[in-house]
């Protein structure tokens, strides 16, 4: 059986920022369009990425303006994956490194993002709530 790869579970239409863009502009975007994350972005180039959890604890936590450019707080070691790649490989990449999101990449440029709720939604992980009951 071969086995699930990453084209076939990612997000095609990542919603991006730019470093410039200030924290409370990458807010925004979160809340309309329903996101955890933004991917930063330099033409279609990932550069970055900035989470909810960023914005919380290297904003609020510091007491930053939310005028404060993304590319002050913004993860820079950013993990990335081709689209050919299993889901396996995918979720190893983001348990080695602790991460939820993972930025897919064609030659350099941003062509999507898988989560690791959709590898666990394409694996058919907690779809079922009662299988996880304990009553």
């Amino acid at each position: 059986m071969e086995e699930k790869k990453v084209a076939d579970f990612m997000v095609r239409n990542v919603i991006t920022v730019t470093k410039d863009e200030t924290l409370k502009e990458a807010a925004v975007k979160m809340r309309k369009h329903r996101v955890g994350s933004l991917v930063v972005v330099e033409g279609e180039t990932p550069i970055g990425i900035i989470t909810e959890r960023d914005i919380v604890y290297k904003l609020v936590a510091e007491g930053k303006s939310f005028e404060t450019k993304v590319g002050e707080i913004m993860s820079r070691d950013l993990k990335t994956i081709t689209k050919d790649k299993t889901l396996k490989e995918a979720a190893k990449i983001m348990a080695a490194h602790g991460i939820r999101r993972l930025p897919v990449v064609e030659k350099g440029k941003l062509v999507g993002i898988i989560t690791m709720d959709d590898i666990m939604r394409a694996e058919g992980i907690g779809i079922n709530v009662r299988d996880y009951s304990f009553t």
